[in-house]
């Protein structure tokens, strides 16, 4: 077909009714849009038909998995412009898709099936999750989703991550030379650690532990007994080996297990960094009961969460469709207050709230990099899709971090002791930890 990228340019551009911010080559090799912009490469007719089956986030993602289109240049740029479709107009976007009224979107949309070919969509890639059924939140069920997203392969993980094996924002500084990665993670732990006073015999419970990093950290720096519980089997495989190899293991224990199951409290500390996102808002009220339970009086919790913004109407929120069928299974993002209110509903008082916004987008852009130095190790640690997968979402949220659409919070609580006392000292914010 001569021309395609032209004929797709100006169909797509009178459907949603406004200058495509790419450019465009089609599979013809055909190219256009405007000179300076990123390149968005449409390699199959398929693509098309995903996205005319499925508008908006999910079939732009079944392509992108599938590598029926790229992105030639800066894939930050490029997402950025293409999100402002979805963010700015997503309604409008996939409305126009069933168009009614309008004369000239129907004749675009009936352009646009036309060059797509009339054959259905091909089956998703295999790395989309299976269409889940039964209750949200049950054990087998949250045990499942924690598979798909952490069972992918140690190595693959370590190409990303780097040495430190943290899945969860650094902390970064504002120097001159800035930290790196390792430091920025390094500096996180040990900020979490003053956060909870640990010292010496401190009994910590680490929730969602993930490959060990905090339990590690609290043993070696703080000479605190760790318990860190897992539904992964790679990661507590992987964690037990790392525990072994530097002599901790007298003081860390690695469980897979749910929270929901952990009965030997009381703790003085628990952390949970980066797990309450798996939670669920028909969970969470349980979780901060459990996790309250779980405390001494007088003990800590850090939680560490990623939140949304609140939407208008919050009984329309809808969870991310891309995210929801590639990475988080049953994911869900609260806003920071529901959050702060629903601690506080379960008995804790909260003492500080620390946003870290900003630091994430920077973590973010650091595994993307690590994840293209090593592209080719990583596809074969697990495979091309999967890779595809983790380069579209961290990519994609290191933007929505940058453009607050969504945060990151430390929240730091208390079960308060007799009398209501917090055992926090009056200028509790004293646990800054030097830059290195």
């Amino acid at each position: 077909m001569a021309d395609a990228a032209l004929r797709l340019t100006t169909l797509a551009e009178e459907l949603l009714g406004t200058p495509l911010p790419v450019r465009i080559r089609a599979w013809d090799g055909s190219e256009s849009g405007p000179a300076d912009a990123p390149v968005l490469v449409v390699r199959s007719r398929r693509a098309l038909r995903r996205l005319l089956w499925k508008p908006g986030e999910l079939g732009l993602a079944r392509a992108w998995v599938a590598g029926e289109i790229d992105i030639e240049g800066d894939l930050y740029e490029a997402l950025d412009r293409i999100a402002g479709l979805l963010w700015d107009r997503g309604a409008e976007t996939k409305s126009a898709i069933h168009p009614v009224r309008d004369p000239r979107v129907r004749a675009a949309a009936r352009g646009l099936l036309a060059l797509a070919g009339p054959w259905p969509p091909p089956r998703p890639p295999a790395e989309e999750v299976r269409r889940r059924t039964g209750p949200l939140h049950t054990k087998r069920r949250d045990k499942e989703a924690i598979s798909h997203h952490y069972d992918v392969g140690n190595d693959f993980y370590a190409l990303v991550l780097g040495p430190s094996m943290v899945y969860s924002c650094a902390y970064f500084d504002d120097s001159a030379e800035g930290l790196t990665l390792e430091e920025a993670q390094h500096a996180k732990l040990e900020l979490i650690s003053r956060k909870l006073a640990l010292r010496e015999g401190t009994r910590l419970l680490d929730v969602g532990c993930g490959w060990g990093s905090m339990a590690m950290h609290a043993a070696r720096e703080y000479g605190a007994r760790v318990t860190g519980v897992t539904l992964s089997a790679e990661q507590a495989a992987y964690a037990r080996k790392r525990i072994a190899d530097e002599g901790l293991t007298d003081r860390v224990e690695i469980r897979v297990q749910d929270y929901r199951d952990v009965r030997d409290g009381p703790y003085d500390a628990i952390s949970s960094i980066g797990m309450a996102e798996h939670v669920g808002s028909v969970q969470y009220r349980e979780y901060a009961d459990d996790l309250f339970a779980l405390l001494k009086p007088g003990g800590r919790l850090l939680n560490h969460q990623i939140a949304r913004r609140p939407e208008p109407n919050e009984e329309a929120y809808h969870v991310d469709e891309f995210i929801d069928a590639y990475v988080f299974p049953d994911g869900e993002l609260a806003p920071v207050g529901r959050t702060v209110g629903t601690l506080e509903e379960a008995g804790f008082e909260v003492r500080d709230v620390e946003s870290i916004r900003e630091h994430y987008a920077l973590t973010l852009r650091q595994w993307v990099a690590n994840l293209e130095t090593n592209w080719p190790e990583a596809v074969r640690a697990t495979s091309r899709g999967r890779a595809r997968v983790w380069q579209l979402y961290m990519a994609a949220s290191a933007l929505s971090f940058e453009h607050n659409k969504i945060g990151v919070n430390q929240v730091l609580a208390v079960r308060p002791g007799e009398g209501g006392a917090s055992g926090m000292p009056l200028r509790a914010r004293t646990w800054n930890p030097t830059a290195r």
